[in-house]
């Protein structure tokens, strides 16, 4: 019987490490660089925005060129910090996939945004793609690409 109680221990510490580890493994890769890029977006913080990408990172934003690494991102999210506020953030139909250092996640986004130049607030849709890393222990975005919600075509209206 002493024997048993002797197991007891280790095979708690065990399930108690794989519970917490379960815990850890859903909370990495894209998935959590996208919660707080959504958290520093409604925080209107553009350097909790900026620490979300690689320095040599490229971002695709609707209606916008290219933006290749850190000063041009930067430029892009000051455009937008500059011209709105950002009410609300969110990303739904989300998928991710994780590989050692290596994550993609893709899925739908919806910004809510105040124009500082007054009227009613913009609700912009669309999908995105993105790459990130895992560099120095920490997750970046390396590619971040978003398109606006394409117009329904005829036979959808129909």
């Amino acid at each position: 019987m002493r024997h048993f109680s002797a197991l007891r221990i280790p095979i708690l510490f065990l399930c108690i490490f794989a519970s917490a580890l379960s815990g850890f493994a859903a909370d990495i890769g894209a998935k959590s660089l996208d919660a707080a890029w959504m958290k520093a977006m409604k925080a209107n913080d553009l350097e909790a925005v900026l620490a979300c990408y690689a320095s040599d990172a490229v971002a695709w934003m609707p209606g916008s060129p290219e933006a290749s690494g850190e000063k041009a991102i930067r430029a892009a999210y000051q455009g937008l910090f500059a011209a709105n506020t950002v009410q609300d953030a969110t990303l739904t139909d989300a998928h991710y996939k994780t590989s050692g250092s290596l994550s993609a996640g893709w899925g739908r986004f919806t910004l809510t945004l105040a124009p500082k130049s007054g009227g009613a607030p913009v609700t912009v849709t669309g999908r995105f793609t993105e790459a990130a890393e895992r560099r120095r222990g920490r997750w970046f975005y390396v590619a971040d690409h978003a398109s606006a919600e394409p117009p329904p075509s005829e036979a959808a209206k129909q």
